[in-house]
């Protein structure tokens, strides 16, 4: 059986990292805030993955953002998905050479399908994470401001056509919230999709993140919260999810 993951969910714009809420940016920091009230090194014992998300308006300047990767990638020892931006070979390229394990695509999914195959035929599947922000059954690209035309269920149904590795499956509605995750679409696509599926959007706390994880075919919990598991909460939340017996590797610092 497959270990479940907890996963970090880094929200980058234009140099700064930021607190979410409803796709609604607040800038907390750079890379060294990050880095002092982290402790980037220490927590990846609490942690699986590590996504960062490029959530720059316009111009994402994948080089400049590629540059923060590589600063991240020294700081820690586990996998690093990045993604927000990629509209070439060439741009998933350079994250993979900055030291992204896994590249997370969105917008291209919808815009750009060929070469979202290219991509997994080159790196391979277990390397392309698919990204879903909706609402409801609407599904939106482009940084959660255009809504498509193709209801959730299909869309996901499109995306598995395409032989990536996992889907990033994000609630807008609860995006930031604390209120804990969209249990009812999650019950509803983790029942029919077939392919490994990571949830976000909403978790506040140890106790919501366990809920999630453990619906059946649920494979990771991530968040973005970046108040909420401050300090000693990244730890404390993995403690609290194995003493409840959650399947996470039980990593020893």
């Amino acid at each position: 059986m497959l270990r479940k993951r907890i996963i970090f969910t880094l929200i980058y714009e234009n140099g700064f990292f930021n607190q979410s809420r409803n796709f609604r940016l607040q800038k907390v920091g750079n890379i060294d805030w990050l880095e002092k009230n982290y402790r980037l090194q220490d927590i990846s014992f609490s942690l699986d993955e590590i996504i960062v998300l490029n959530a720059s308006k316009g111009d994402k300047d994948i080089k400049r953002f590629a540059t923060i990767l590589n600063r991240l990638v020294d700081d820690v020892f586990i996998p690093i998905a990045a993604g927000g931006g990629v509209n070439s070979i060439a741009d998933a390229e350079m994250l993979f050479k900055n030291g992204a394990d896994k590249i997370v695509l969105n917008s291209a999914l919808y815009e750009k399908p060929n070469m979202v195959k290219e991509i997994v035929q080159h790196y391979g599947k277990q390397s392309v994470v698919a990204s879903v922000d909706y609402i409801n059954q609407d599904v939106f690209i482009k940084n959660g401001v255009q809504k498509i035309d193709t209801p959730l269920d299909l869309y996901i149904k499109h995306i598995e056509s395409l032989n990536v590795g996992e889907v990033y499956l994000n609630s807008i509605e609860q995006d930031g919230t604390g209120f804990g995750y969209d249990i009812d679409t999650i019950q509803k696509i983790s029942s029919e999709i077939k392919i490994p599926l990571i949830v976000a959007g909403g978790a506040g706390n140890e106790k919501h993140l366990l809920k999630a994880i453990s619906m059946g075919n649920v494979n990771a919990v991530a968040t973005a919260n970046l108040f909420n598991f401050i300090g000693d909460g990244w730890p404390n939340a993995r403690r609290y999810m194995l003493e409840n017996n959650c399947n996470l590797a039980e990593w020893k610092s």
